[in-house]
């Protein structure tokens, strides 16, 4: 099953989710808003990925909590992931032990198809 993290209103979300539909791919979504990850989840998903590849530090969030004059360390970063999920680059998908972070047309169909 195709594990995907993110905002459903979120522009890289929808195109991923139009991809495993179009392509007629099972997924479930798991919508921060309403189901946020834990920490334990962040962590599983740093062994896979660098942190600079799931901290969004281009986001509105990012912006609003002026997080970039506090010049985070990879644990600090790690710690705001945990308690504000979006700041997590999305979409987040999880098939087959591998991670992916956002929506990559090509990279989807490598994995996926």
């Amino acid at each position: 099953m195709i594990k995907v993290y993110g905002i459903k209103n979120c522009d890289s979300v929808k195109k991923a989710l139009s991809f495993f539909k179009k392509h007629n791919l099972e997924y479930e979504l798991h919508d921060f808003k309403t189901d946020p990850v834990s920490c334990d989840r962040v962590s599983f998903w740093l062994k896979e990925i660098d942190i600079k590849t799931l901290f969004n530090s281009r986001s509105t969030t990012y912006r609003n909590l002026r997080l970039k004059a506090m010049n985070l360390d990879e644990a600090a970063q790690q710690e705001w992931l945990c308690k504000e999920n979006l700041l997590i680059k999305r979409p987040v998908v999880e098939f087959n032990k591998k991670i992916i972070v956002g929506f990559n047309e090509e990279n989807f169909k490598g994995v996926f198809l």
